[in-house]
């Protein structure tokens, strides 16, 4: 019953910064765990970022650093900050909560211009 809605995607020049949101609505559990996949043309889903009900992060190695995830439990929302992008970057990002079970977001595009 939990929906996902992603925004905050666009084209930025490398070394600019992207905000991403994630809404969800719904039947929500207070425990779960919401997190960022990213997917570029011709390459394997990649697991970005994570965040528990507890407030604990996780990242990818290659966006530590970088990039920062955050939620906002009021507001049942979760947050990718993305500074320092790199064209390698680029791909769509989905949005996933996670409960008994996985729920996907529609994806919004990110594009790093070199």
């Amino acid at each position: 019953q939990v929906q996902l809605v992603e925004s905050g995607g666009g084209l930025v020049q490398s070394g600019g910064s992207l905000r991403l949101s994630c809404a969800a609505s719904g039947s929500i559990s207070t425990i779960n765990n919401m997190g960022w996949y990213r997917q570029a043309p011709g390459k394997e889903r990649e697991l970005v970022a994570w965040i528990g009900s507890a407030n604990i992060t996780n990242y990818v190695d290659s966006v530590k650093g970088r990039f920062t995830i955050s939620r906002d439990n009021t507001k049942n929302t979760v947050f990718l900050q993305m500074n320092s992008l790199k064209p390698e970057d680029t791909g769509v990002y989905y949005c996933y909560y996670y409960f008994t079970g996985v729920e996907w977001g529609q994806g919004t595009q990110v594009t790093v211009s070199s």
